[in-house]
């Protein structure tokens, strides 16, 4: 970890600066990856599957069997637990159901939008070392709840050609059963084009590691929408006096064992906390399952020492992290302050796990700095808001004269002509 005391405002660029790689290789295979898909479908999946996975598939889609065993497989505490976290999480999404009102903005003259949902998404599932069940909720719950048609899942299997069981169950609680055995590039290539067993979509949801990142961008400029530019975990944790180091410490490695290209900054006002933070980390790292991969997303990680809370936000809303936590007792004023962040934990009970799973907010959140311009997975993200406009005569009287006026010095004659048209007729 870097310790960083008293920044000025010009090391600010430096702090913010998130984890590099040669992209270059990167692009390349990736648009490599996404032809193969798109000219070869299920072959190519397939062949990518047993290269990067291991898995040697003689079909992608998840099988009525495959469901039922893994329906065996997961303990009901885990079930119970996947329950809970459903029930809460489809709670918060129905809350931001849209209520579409008319407004009439001229006499004779009616505007309003409804809400409709898109017809086929696509929801990506990470793997590997980390099986995302929680993500299969956070994606799936608010897909349902817009009314989305087709809802189309995909995630790796394992060197065994199996989904882990737990993405299953979560996928049957959360109402999806189209389900297929594709992870990374070739997932994302598969749910663009469409392939013989995996349908197209109109806009993919997910997050991922790099490539798969990469892969949303490429296919986001011609062929589908994605939901925004997800990339790597990370965390901001905002700290002083009044924090619990232990709890501090706990959040900064719970983002940290996401994987090695994850980050975490911690700004605090007191370098006594700052401190005893460093050694609970060190405590707490030694303990963890995933402590080799935790350890080297710290080395890409800053712990900050500033003057006051003024500057800590400042720094913070400098960073826009993707999880903001506000450990200290005056967290309501400071969220006041909050300008660039994904999610936003306030106060020394409210841990970044808790919206990761169960407490109803959404965890598919903008990291790399997009939370500047972008928002985390909502009920919006599923919907598009189609306008609707109503004229009577009176509302022809009411703007008809102004719209020609404006197309005419436009020097568009044909949108002149066709409201001059109507304006004549009710003469």
């Amino acid at each position: 970890m870097n310790i960083i005391r008293y920044p000025s405002k010009e090391q600010y660029a430096a702090i913010c600066e998130r984890p590099h790689m040669d992209v270059s290789q990167l692009n390349a295979t990736v648009v490599s990856v996404l032809n193969d898909v798109r000219e070869q479908g299920d072959k190519a999946v397939m062949a990518y599957e047993e290269k990067f996975d291991k898995a040697v598939l003689t079909q992608l889609a998840v099988t009525d069997a495959e469901m039922q065993e893994a329906e065996n497989l997961v303990e009901k505490e885990l079930k119970d637990a996947l329950v809970l976290a459903h029930h809460n999480i489809a709670a918060f999404h129905e809350a931001q159901k849209f209520d579409g009102k008319k407004v009439q903005t001229a006499a004779g003259v009616e505007c309003w939008q409804k809400s409709v949902a898109i017809e086929k998404v696509g929801l990506y599932i990470p793997g590997g070392t980390a099986p995302l069940f929680s993500t299969v909720l956070m994606l799936a719950t608010p897909a349902k709840i817009a009314g989305c048609k087709e809802i189309v899942l995909c995630t790796p299997p394992n060197k065994e050609g199996k989904v882990n069981p737990a993405i299953l169950v979560a996928a049957r609680i959360a109402g999806v059963n189209k389900i297929f055995k594709a992870g990374g590039v070739q997932a994302i290539g598969a749910m663009a084009y469409g392939t013989e067993s995996v349908p197209k979509v109109y806009k993919i949801f997910g997050p991922g590691n790099q490539y798969v990142m990469a892969a949303k961008q490429h296919v986001s400029l011609h062929d589908v929408a994605i939901d925004m530019p997800a990339g790597p975990s990370e965390v901001c944790v905002i700290a002083d006096d009044s924090s619990n180091a232990a709890f501090v410490a706990a959040d900064l490695l719970s983002q940290a064992e996401h994987g090695a290209d994850s980050q975490v900054i911690l700004i605090s006002t007191s370098e006594a906390m700052l401190n005893e933070v460093i050694k609970e980390t060190e405590a707490q790292l030694a303990l963890l399952p995933r402590h080799e991969i935790a350890e080297r997303a710290l080395a890409n990680s800053q712990f900050v020492l500033v003057k006051d809370k003024e500057e800590a936000m400042e720094l913070s809303n400098a960073y826009a992290p993707e999880h903001l936590i506000i450990s200290t007792d005056d967290y309501e004023a400071l969220a006041e302050k909050v300008i660039n962040a994904g999610s936003v934990f306030l106060g020394n009970y409210a841990c970044e796990s808790a919206g990761d799973y169960a407490s109803g907010t959404n965890h598919t959140l903008p990291t790399h700095g997009y939370a500047m311009a972008y928002n985390g997975v909502n009920l919006d993200s599923y919907n598009r808001k189609v306008t609707f406009q109503n004229l009577t005569r009176e509302g022809v009287k009411a703007i008809g004269p102004a719209v020609v006026c404006m197309a005419e010095n436009e020097q568009l004659e044909a949108h002149a002509n066709a409201m001059r048209l109507r304006v004549k007729s009710i003469s």
